[in-house]
This record gives structure tokens, sequence and C-alpha cells, in this order.
């Protein structure tokens, strides 16, 4: 197999880069001068990557300076690396995963093994599905991968490959390359540290691609040399002059007058000196002299001399290269052009005796530069009309949709449906590959498009959809646009599902109240008994609850939700299966017991599908469920699951809000510091929309931070940025806000300020439907503000009440919680065992910041019984959690409260680990278990930075060397506890 060129003609894409045997010819006749110093820092990029990692490397420089002459030279002599090439153009920055599928084409053409038999196979399969290769239909059949499968199958495939041999991957032209196939590359660069991978790329200098932060990741100077392309130095320039006219020593003036006819810029030194042999021109002293007299300062201005030479059936050649692209079939050009294939291979050939086509039975022009002049030539309205014909011919030929919805969005409107069809299924299919940006461009060229009011609506409500994958309120816009317009009952449905998925995404309330008005009737509306309508019904019912959940102004009466969850469900459907998840949250949050809840729980959530709108909000409500009933375990793996899925499919917008439910996770656990700065991350951006969602929920996490970590200062900024907030708009956000906000104001000494909030939260939830004080224990802290404001009789009836509903819904959490507010106010040896009983109760939960203020208030109990043994034991167990929690405010009350027990602070550890933290705890412990850094930041979704800082510390404080220690230094923890 030649593993030095792996760029095969295909027939599904517009371009392809140049045949071996049309370069090799060229370069023949064309020497290769003047790139020594490049060429060196090239093989010196190329031998750390046979070393061991991934390297990128950036050739930049003008058009026509050389970069693509001088990036094939180098890649001709590297015969020990696996080479993939494509060549990027202009007008396929909408074809989604071009590159990547031109690059993987020519390895699948080059070795047909690869798809039987062959130890890749599995990896190709799909890649070869998302390639829709038209000369290979079986392996088309079938469900097409969506964006998930796709980038998973690439990425696996590229380390694949590597790990047989070095892989190069060689890209011209990057600043066109489609923003998918750069988002892949962009990931894979920071996930092949470990393989030897290389990235070659040539840019134009000051042009870069779209996304630029995306480039800029794949650009860093931490992994990229970027190597400049200047002109030729004189020297180099009379070294050329002296092989192209074959005289050695040449006349060094006649060199010299050459180089500063050009500056030395290849490309018009290479057609000045072209020029110049046609004419008879030698390298000497009269040949100097008549050098100034060919007038190619301009390179435009001779090639369009060029085509005035030529015949009208090379000029319409000319224009179809233009605008089709290079390297078409001559049958293609003939339809475009109106003349016969004969006719276009005349043409051809006497494009290339005027220098303007490349040799070969491939048509190509011979640089860029020379499209550019072509196109030059036209009025944007010819050039319009030049891409609806391409589009036109491209589809009666039967090319790929995403290839001819490249020339219909250059193009005007064009008559006839089928460019609406054309664009809608490009739309679908760039939503597949996870690019929803490219479809919303597709759908939006359809909307202009001359078509019926009832398809208008629908290509808005696909608008709709795909925009909800990054922009919510646009999403809203559209699908609010789409609900004017349908007729038909389940895309009426739809658009509901998109405008009220949106709301959970966006704070933009004037967008919002354009989609949310009439909302509420279009859900109210009744359909007529029918088998098909039930499923309907049920959705509508699932969307409505949402929209009175999210938004309790738009409810028709105060208390519970309108939407009836109490007809028989099986769980057979997805509607069914909504209402089972809505039902389960209700009955959390009315406190029913905690087996109640689980069991509705499991049936909404066994077995769960992806994410996907039609199934909203079942996975919200069973994320939310999980966090409340302390399963924290299954809900950080449900989080874990969902994040891997919403970052493949570039959900970026779902992904970022996730880690708002990852920080509720990491809070409920006691892991105060990677709360703080996971919520700090999610709240800090980028976002790519405006603010973030969930951004009161966010505040308050951070709150309760900086408080635990005695930081009342930022804390009380945090809180500034939200006192003009109206509650009716923040929904149960507003709740949980209050309770943070009343933490602060209670730390700083306002007790009667914090009890206000408390009673404005507890009004909230009791309007919501919320009665469990596993939502909010806002009446035990109110209990304990009423106590100290001399208010007994108040605080004891509101920590019955809470204490009744915690017993009732059975979570360990509320009722640890409960116990340790009652047996806090209650003197004697019944205080002691209510206090006791919390203890014990918040040991078999995950709530570890809980069961440290139990032990402090355990521990203060026992001193006032004069039994200090008892106490040291219990506040130095606390002071030893609340420090791995980093819970300062806390750790410094039980320093003081053991000292008061006539002890002091030690080394001793309370859990295997010592004192580490809990994101220490389990970095170490997977560490352990033989993962590499790298896995345990996929694993725990962090950067290997963390990782790093994380483990760094841990052997500090475990006093250990390294890795090796780990597994025994664990254990002796263990033991000495």
């Amino acid at each position: 197999m030649d593993r030095r060129r792996r760029d095969t003609m295909d027939p599904g894409l517009p371009l392809r880069s140049e045949p071996p045997q049309d370069r090799a010819s060229e370069q023949a006749a064309w020497p290769f001068v003047g790139r020594a110093a490049e060429l060196t820092a090239l093989e010196a990029v190329a031998g750390e990557v046979r070393n061991g990692g991934l390297r990128v490397v950036q050739l930049d420089g003008d058009a026509g300076i050389g970069k693509t002459t001088l990036l094939h030279h180098w890649l001709d002599g590297l015969p020990d690396f696996l080479v993939l090439r494509a060549h990027c153009h202009t007008l396929e920055r909408d074809f989604a995963f071009g590159t990547v599928r031109r690059l993987l084409r020519s390895l699948l053409v080059a070795d047909p093994g690869i798809e039987h038999g062959h130890p890749l196979n599995g990896a190709a399969d799909s890649v070869v599905r998302m390639l829709c290769l038209p000369d290979r239909p079986q392996h088309v059949s079938g469900a097409r991968p969506d964006g998930a499968e796709t980038i998973r199958s690439l990425t696996h495939l590229a380390f694949r490959l590597a790990r047989r041999q070095p892989l190069l991957l060689a890209i011209d032209d990057v600043q066109s390359i489609d923003p998918p196939s750069l988002r892949w590359l962009a990931g894979l660069v920071h996930q092949a540290d470990a393989h030897p991978v290389l990235l070659a790329v040539t840019t134009r200098t000051g042009e870069r691609p779209a996304p630029e932060a995306l480039f800029n990741e794949l650009a860093h100077p931490s992994i990229c040399r970027t190597v400049p392309l200047k002109t030729l130095a004189p020297e180099s320039v009379e070294r050329l002059v002296a092989e192209v006219f074959d005289t050695r020593p040449g006349d060094p003036s006649f060199a010299a007058a050459c180089h500063a006819a050009t500056d030395g810029h290849p490309l018009f030194l290479r057609a000045l000196l072209c020029d110049a042999r046609r004419s008879g021109v030698r390298p000497d002293s009269k040949g100097r002299e008549r050098i100034t007299t060919f007038g190619l300062h301009t390179l435009h201005r001779e090639i369009r001399d060029r085509l005035c030479q030529g015949s009208e059936d090379t000029a319409a050649l000319a224009r179809g290269l233009a605008i089709l692209g290079d390297r078409r079939p001559p049958e293609l050009l003939a339809a475009y052009c109106g003349k016969g294939e004969a006719v276009i291979r005349c043409a051809a050939a006497e494009l290339h005796a005027l220098g303007l086509l490349r040799a070969g039975d491939d048509l190509c022009f011979t640089h860029p530069v020379v499209r550019d002049t072509v196109r030059a030539q036209w009025s944007p309205q010819e050039v319009g009309e030049a891409h609806a014909r391409a589009a036109r011919v491209l589809h009666l030929d039967g090319r790929p949709d995403e290839e001819v919805a490249a020339h219909l969005l250059a193009a005007g409107p064009v008559q006839g449906g089928w460019a609406v069809s054309v664009l809608r299924r490009a739309a679908e299919e760039a939503v597949r590959r996870g690019a929803a940006e490219t479809a919303v461009t597709y759908l939006r060229h359809a909307v202009h498009q001359p078509i019926t009011p009832d398809e208008q609506a629908q290509v808005l409500l696909q608008l709709a959809t795909a925009a909800s994958h990054y922009d919510p309120t646009l999403a809203v816009s559209y699908a609010a646009g789409a609900l004017e317009g349908l007729n038909d009952a389940s895309l009426r449905t739809k658009a509901v599902g998109v405008i009220t998925y949106s709301s959970l995404l966006t704070r933009d309330h004037r967008g919002l109240a354009v989609g949310l008005a009439g909302l509420t009737a279009e859900l109210s509306t009744q359909e007529l008994p029918a088998p098909s309508a039930r499923e309907r019904r049920l959705r509508k019912e699932a969307l409505r609850w949402w929209l009175e959940f999210e938004r309790p102004s738009l409810r028709s009466a105060p208390g519970q939700p309108s939407v009836r969850v109490d007809e028989e469900l099986t769980g057979s459907t997805p509607g069914e299966r909504q209402l089972l998840g809505i039902r389960a949250f209700d009955a959390l949050r009315a406190g029913k017991p905690a087996g109640e809840v689980i069991e509705l729980v499991n049936r909404a959530g066994v077995n769960l599908p992806t994410f996907s709108l039609d199934l909203f909000p079942l996975h919200y409500c069973v994320a939310r469920s999980l966090l409340h009933l302390d399963q924290l375990d299954r809900a950080e793996q449900f989080c874990g699951d969902l994040l891997r899925e919403t970052r493949v499919r570039r959900l970026d917008l779902l992904s970022s809000s996730l880690l708002v439910y990852k920080a509720s996770i990491l809070w409920a656990r006691g892991d105060i510091a990677e709360a703080a700065a996971t919520a700090r991350a999610a709240a800090e951006g980028p976002w790519p929309k405006g603010e973030p969602p969930f951004r009161l929920s966010l505040e308050a996490i951070r709150i309760d931070t900086l408080v635990e970590q005695g930081d009342l200062e930022t804390a009380e900024t945090l809180a500034a940025r939200h006192a003009g907030t109206d509650p009716a708009d923040v929904s149960w956000e507003w709740s949980r806000f209050l309770m943070s906000l009343s933490a602060l104001r209670t730390a700083r000494g306002d007790l009667y300020g914090g009890l206000s909030l408390l009673r404005e939260c507890g009004h909230h939830l009791a309007t919501s439907g919320a009665l469990s004080p596993v939502i909010a224990p806002w009446r035990s802290r109110a209990a304990v503000l009423q106590l100290a404001l001399g208010r007994r009789r108040e605080a004891h009836a509101l920590l019955e009440e809470e204490l009744a509903l915690a017993r009732r819904c059975e979570i360990p959490r509320a009722l640890g919680v409960a116990l340790l507010a009652q047996g806090a106010m209650t003197d004697g040896p019944r205080g002691l065992a209510l206090l006791a009983e919390a203890v014990s109760t918040l040991e078999r939960t995950p709530a570890r910041l809980e069961l440290a203020r139990a032990l402090h208030a355990y521990g203060r109990a026992l001193m006032q019984r004069d039994d200090k043994a008892g106490a040291r034991t219990a506040v130095r167990r606390g002071l030893d959690i609340a420090t791995a929690c980093g819970a300062t405010s806390l750790a410094q009350r039980l320093q003081k409260r053991l000292h008061d027990a006539g002890g002091r602070a030690t080394t001793r550890m309370a859990h295997p680990g010592g004192n580490l933290t809990v994101s220490e705890e389990r970095v170490t412990a997977l560490a352990a278990q033989g993962y590499s850094n790298k896995q345990i930041a996929q694993r725990l979704f962090v950067s290997l930075r963390t990782v790093e800082t994380h483990l760094t510390r841990a052997y500090r404080k475990l006093h250990i060397a390294g890795r090796s220690q780990l597994v025994a230094a664990l254990g002796n923890a263990g033991g000495s506890s």
C-alpha cells in the first residue's frame, strides 16, 4: 500500500486534493528551492511525534506563497507516517464534516481491508455510514449515526490508526474548514496527548476559521508550532532561475531583476518565468531589460489576458470550474455549461495550454487565484444566478444534499419546491452530525424561498428545534412563529415542547414572552377522543405541568399545578414515562414516603433513552428526584452520562447547564471547595447567548459555600446582584435562593432579617405545593432563629411540623436535620438522645456537612453533662469531617469546642485518606485502582490540571512520594481511624 499519498477522488464531495502523479509531474518541471529552514522545522516536529505524543504544526503565509507545495513536498518524504490529506474550500464551510470525510475517504479507498476482517472494522463501519459513500450502499442501510456516534467513531478510529503507525492529518487552507470538522480536531488534540498524532495545517495570513475559539485551541502554543512562510530570498531566486533555464552559473543581474519584479513571491515569480521562457527570453543582460515589460506585477491582469486568448467554450469551462469547483467530471461540467463532453475536453486542453489548468484528466485550476480572478468578473447578481444553476445541476445529478445546499446558500431565491426540500434534508443531516449552527444556516435560507405558509411553518419548527441546541431565545422565537401557522396537532404539540424546553435554558424574559403568550390556552385545548390522540394528550399534560412549575404566574389557581397526573400509567409509551417522572417529583415535593417515590422514579427511568426534546421533562424530573432522595451515586452517574452525551452531541448549552446539577450534587456531599469551583465555572461561562440558566441556583450554591468558608463579604457581593429580582419570574429557584440569603444574614448577626427571609421562603414553597423538608428545611432553620429571639413556642411548633414531615418522607437526611434542630433546642437526657439519633441517622447518609454539625451539637450536649472524654471524641470527629469538607467556619467552632473540652486538634483520620477533601479522596481512590491522570479527568469531568493538583495535595497530606505508595497509604489511613 502506498503510504505517501492518501487522497483520492470522492464523488460525494465537491472538491478533492491533487492526485500524486499530477503533482509529481509539476514538481519535476518546477524546482523546489528556498525552503530548507522550514523543512528543518517540520522535520523537528515530526521527530517529536515519533518519540510519542501529539503535535500540531501550522504553515502560515499569504496566498500563493507556496504553503501547499511545501506541505506536500514534506509529506512525500515521510514514509514512516500514515498520511491523510484534505483541502478545504470556501464554498464548503457549511458542508458538515466535509473535511473529515475527505480525510477518511482516502483511507478507506486505499485500504479496502479496513472494512472486512480488519482489526479496525468496528470503528470503520460507523465512519463509513457517516460518509454515505454512493458506491458502497451495503454500508449505509439502516439508521444513520447521530453526531455523538460520529465523533466517537472518528476519535476511536484515529487512536487505533495511531497505535499501528504514527498518524499525520494534513489539511490545506484550514481557514475554510467546516465548523464540525474543526470541532472534532480541537477535541482530538486535547485527547490524543499520549498518541503519536501530527496535525499539519496551512492558513492564509490574517484569516482564521470560525469559530475562532476552537482554532485557538488547535493552534495553542503549548502543542502547536507555527512556521511562517516569507517570500524567497534573492539567492533562492537565483538558484531557481538557474534550474528553470538550465544555466549554471546564470547571470546574477537577471535573477536580481526577477526578484525585484516579483519581490520573491513564488506565485508571481513562477508566472513571470513561465512567460519569459515561453517568449524566448534568456537569463542574460538582454533578458534582464525585457523582464520589466511583462507587466506581471498584478497576476489578475495576466490571468484575464490569458482567458481572453481562449474561445467562448474555454471561458464557459472556466466559469463552470469557478462555480462548481475543481476536479468535476466532464459530464457534470458539460451539463452546467450546456455543452457536449467533447467540447468540454477540448476547452480543457485549451485552458491547459494557456497555463491556467493543471495537466491530467482531473480538471483543476493551477491556483485558487485563477478562480478568484474568474469570479471577480461577475456582478453579485450573476454570481448568485451561477450558483443557482450549479445547485440545480448538482441536484439533478443526484449529488448529496449538503453539496447542493452549499450552492443554494450562495444563490438567491430559487423557484420550485426542490430547493426547500434539499435545504431541509441537509439541515437534518447537519443536526445528526452535531452541527446545529450549520442546520440553522440552511433553514434560514429555506424560509426565504418561495414556499406555502404551511411549509414555512414547518421550516420554522425545524429551525426552532435546531436553534434549541445553542440559543434558546432564538428557538422560542422560531417556535412561536411556527405555532401561528401550523395546523397539524402533533406538530403544534412539538412546537409547544420546544418553547417549554427552551424556557428552561433562557432568562431572556422579553424573548420568552413571545413564545409564552397564549401557550397555556394551547395546552388546555381538548382534542376529540381517539386512540392516536392519547399520546398527544399525555405529552401536553407533561408540558403544561412543566410550564406551570417553571412559571407559577401562569397558573390558573394557586397550589398544585393543574395538570392531571393520577391516570393509570404503565410506562409503555414516552408520554406515560414523562407523567411517571412528574408523578415521582410531585410525590417527593409533597413529602410522600421515599419508597413510593423511588418506585416511581425507577419505573420512569428504567433504561432511560438518550436525551431528546420529545422526552422533556422526563430527564429533568428523574435528575431532581435522585438528588433530593439522596441517591447521590445514581445522580452522579446520571449526570456523568448526560454530560458525556451532550458534549459529544455538541448540545453545548444543555451540557453547561448540567454543571449546575453537578454543583448541587457536590454540595449535597459536603464537598464545599469542589462545589464552589464548579458553580463558579458554570456561572462565569462562556455562554453562547446571555446569562446561564439556573442563575439563582448557581448563586445560591456559591453563597452557601462562601458562608461556610467564612468569606461573607464576597457572598454579600453576589447577593446584591439580585436585589431587584422579581420572584414571580424565578419559580422554585427563588425559594432556594432565599434559604442561602437567610444563612448569609444570620452569619452576619441579622437574626430578624434571616427569619424574615425564611418565612418568605416557606410561603413560596407552600404556594408551589412543596411541603417536604428535603426540598428546603426552612422550618428547622427558622426555629433556631425563633428560639434565639426568645420565641420558644413558635420555634417548637415549627420543629414539630418539620419532624413529622421528615418522618413521613422517610429520607434520612431530612430526618437527621430535623432531629438535630430538635435536640439542640431540648434540654436534658431527651435532648441528648435526640442528638445521638441525629448523628446515627446522618451517618447513614452522604450528608457529611450535616453530620459534622450534628457532632458539634452532640459534643456540646456531652460537655453540659460533664462528659469531656465523650465530647472530645465527638468534636474531634466532627472537626476532621468539617476540615475535609472545607467548612472553615464550622471547623473553627469545632476547634474551639475541642479546646473547651480539654483536647487539641490532631492529625487523626476520620476515614481512609486522613483529612483529604472529598475530591482528593475520589481522585486518590481512582489513582490507587490504576487509572491514569487523563482517565481520572475524563471520568470525573474535571481538567487534567485539577487531577494533578488534587494528587499533589494528597501525597503531601499522606506523607508519600507518589502513586506507587497510594494503596499502602490509604490502607494504613483506614486502619488508623
